[in-house]
């Protein structure tokens, strides 16, 4: 029997054992590595793997006979407390699998369903995971059984729960209409908010990628946000916005995101769908993929498939390889197709003018800067500049003002003759 660990402050993590059911359809090893960083953020300390192939999910109880036997012999061992599957089960498996191992059972979506109830912190992030939860419940319930008679602790178990045997669908139904009417007034005002930025000219920039590969980081280094910045999974839910000055003299507004996942529960992408439309309505994405990952070309292809589900394609993509300070000199240009790439360490620093640089190339020219001389008799240009530009300095001299500006592309043919 393995020894229990203790975090930091105190608490005992829950001794979990992975199951994968490998039919090809993807990397099961890779993707156990993943649920694996999962459980850890959810507070599991893994125990053990069981990968078993099969063509297909056995219907009744998702794995073979056969191993769920040795399965259960596993969990008497070693003393499991819970049991991920890196699938969806049914009700009905689920109920099958504790029938026969007599340990809690959960699947990936109640995993991952579990880390966002925890991390989310706002109103708004609490409102979108529990009408996810309620949603991946609703089509569980007639074999849930006595599950839904208590309330429970552990992984797997927060958010909504349920107090009465007879909670039924109906009751679920009309929990997450209201829910989701709260939400969809938080919607409008984001979206009143977006439309107000597009309507000042305000030029955005989304920080996007894969889960854990440095976005809140590369924010915190550019702005001093201070955004919560963690070595696991989904440490951000909530959208962080914070303007910085680019080196053409223009402001962008950057905007981290929620990181992105393969196989994201269908569930949280449409709950989440409001938070995520901040990248679709971006003036350009950042991409951040971290290149210290074995597993970096097909995280950053996922990524890059999930925006264009969102309907990001068409948006100026600057690509940043982050974490370079940890990796020798790759090849790593399989990974993109655009030729906007920046390698940096968004921990260290290095490459953040490079990127500044990028994502100004990237913007569409909505002003120029230069310098003019004006006539004195044209002075009143200089408040119809600073209406919707910028003066970074104004000397009087002999033949006439002369001035650093910022002028809006469409006031460009007013000052063009006087450009020195």
């Amino acid at each position: 029997m393995g020894k229990d660990i203790i975090t930091e402050d105190g608490q005992q993590l829950t001794r979990a054992v992975l199951v994968c059911v490998d039919t090809g359809e993807y990397d099961a090893d890779n993707s156990l590595d993943e649920l694996s960083e999962l459980a850890k953020t959810a507070g599991a300390q893994v125990i053990a793997r069981v990968i078993q192939k099969r063509p297909a999910f056995e219907s009744a109880t998702c794995i073979g006979s056969g191993r769920l036997e040795e399965l259960a012999g596993l969990c008497i061992s070693e003393d499991i407390e819970l049991i991920i599957f890196d699938c969806e089960l049914t009700a009905t498996q689920t109920r099958n699998i504790e029938n026969a191992t007599d340990v809690h059972t959960i699947d990936r979506t109640t995993l991952i369903l579990d880390i966002f109830a925890r991390h989310a912190k706002t109103h708004e992030g609490r409102l979108q995971v529990e009408i996810a939860q309620y949603k991946y419940r609703l089509a569980r319930l007639a074999g849930m059984g006595v599950k839904l008679s208590r309330l429970g602790g552990g992984i797997g178990t927060r958010g909504p729960g349920e107090t009465k045997l007879e909670t039924d669908k109906r009751h679920v139904r009309t929990r997450i209409a209201a829910l989701s009417q709260e939400l969809k007034e938080i919607e409008k005002r984001r979206d009143l908010h977006r439309q107000r930025r597009k309507k000042d000219g305000v030029l955005t920039a989304a920080i996007v990628g894969y889960t854990n590969v440095g976005k809140s980081t590369l924010l915190n280094t550019i702005t001093e946000a201070g955004v919560l910045a963690e070595n696991k999974l989904f440490a951000t839910l909530e959208t962080t916005s914070r303007a910085i000055l680019l080196p053409d003299g223009r402001s962008v507004t950057l905007i981290d995101t929620v990181g992105l996942l393969r196989r994201l529960p269908h569930g949280l992408v449409e709950a989440f769908r409001s938070t995520l439309e901040e990248m679709s309505s971006a003036d350009v994405i950042i991409h951040v993929t971290d290149v210290s990952d074995d597993d970096c070309r097909e995280k950053a292809q996922a990524a890059l498939t999930l925006l264009e589900e969102l309907g990001c394609s068409g948006i100026p993509v600057v690509t940043v390889f982050n974490k370079c300070d940890l990796v020798g000199d790759i090849d790593i240009s399989d990974i993109t197709k655009n030729d906007s790439v920046v390698r940096m360490s968004a921990k260290n620093g290095d490459g953040v003018g490079q990127l500044l640089k990028a994502v100004t190339a990237a913007l569409p020219e909505t002003a120029r800067r230069g310098k003019y001389l004006l006539p004195f008799d044209k002075a009143g240009l200089v408040n119809r500049i600073m209406e919707d530009g910028k003066v970074f300095s104004q000397e009087y001299t002999a033949e006439g003002i002369e001035l650093d500006a910022l002028v809006d592309i469409t006031k460009l043919h007013l000052v063009e003759d006087y450009r020195i």
